[in-house]
């Protein structure tokens, strides 16, 4: 019976560890998404908007460039590699969990009032919502959630604003099942069940997410949420034909999407076995 419990604790603490390490290197994969994203865009703006060619009325330069402007998007993507780095080798972790949960915040505000984001509005809340989920995940992080051998005492207040980060973002998630015909299509062409499974996913994420908000039920709540996700990331937010041929969103804006839906999964996983 002992070594039942103890193999059971061992498993748990390596599936623990598998989500630290997901959520801890999901800014690694930003940051190299991004730089991908922007030099895409470089590149179809030299092609449609060549030199000599006289300027017109077109929004497409506005489209091309970058969220943030160049000179403070170094230092945004220095601050996000520099708190990843001692987050994953595990010194301060919840110090720089906390400083990577306000890099985050920042930049995306920065990002919305510099003028240069020029998305639509089904788009906004895919991107936003998973930035909210990421925030909410290193916060769960910096509370000492996650941790094998925990020297201080966790933050049930920065766990508890992470969890309703999740909540939030499992709110838009179900709101784009039910207003996003491109969500919808896209569950409804890949997924069997047709309307009944939209339904079902609603009402799904609806419950998860009451459950992240008021507190109840957390961990179970995780539990299904880490089992939820790894097939809606490979059949939904991994078709990325249908996403960039059909919708028109840019591949590497697509694939920095799919690496924020791994690192909820780790957020996810570390609540499902250290909630």
């Amino acid at each position: 019976m002992a070594s039942k419990m103890g193999s059971r604790r061992w498993m748990l603490q390596l599936i623990m560890q598998l989500g630290s390490v997901l959520l801890t290197r999901c800014p690694f994969w930003g940051c190299f998404s991004q730089l991908m994203l922007y030099a895409e865009r470089a590149e179809a703006r030299r092609l449609f908007c060549p030199l000599h060619a006289v300027p017109v009325a077109s929004p497409l330069p506005a489209r091309r460039k970058p969220d943030i402007p160049v000179p403070y998007l170094y230092f945004d993507m220095g601050a996000a590699v520099l708190c990843a780095s001692f987050m994953s080798f595990g010194v301060k972790r919840r110090w720089f969990a906390l400083g990577a949960a306000l890099q985050l915040a920042i930049s995306t505000y920065a990002a919305y009032v510099g003028g240069y984001v020029h998305y639509g509005d089904w788009l906004k809340v895919r991107m936003y919502s998973r930035t909210v989920a990421i925030i909410g995940g290193f916060l769960v992080l910096a509370s000492g959630a996650g941790e094998l051998y925990r020297r201080k005492p966790r933050s049930r207040s920065l766990q508890s604003t992470g969890q309703v980060f999740l909540g939030i973002y499992l709110i838009c998630v179900a709101y784009s099942l039910q207003h996003s015909k491109e969500d919808r299509l896209a569950y409804l062409n890949h997924l069997p069940g047709g309307e009944l499974m939209i339904q079902l996913f609603f009402v799904l994420y609806g419950v998860l997410a009451l459950a992240f908000l008021s507190g109840y039920y957390v961990t179970l709540a995780a539990q299904i949420l880490a089992v939820l996700l790894p097939p809606v990331m490979l059949l939904i937010d991994g078709n990325v034909a249908y996403w960039h041929n059909t919708r028109r969103v840019e591949f590497w804006n697509q694939m920095k999407l799919l690496g924020e839906s791994v690192g909820i999964f780790g957020a996810a996983v570390i609540l499902a076995t250290d909630g």
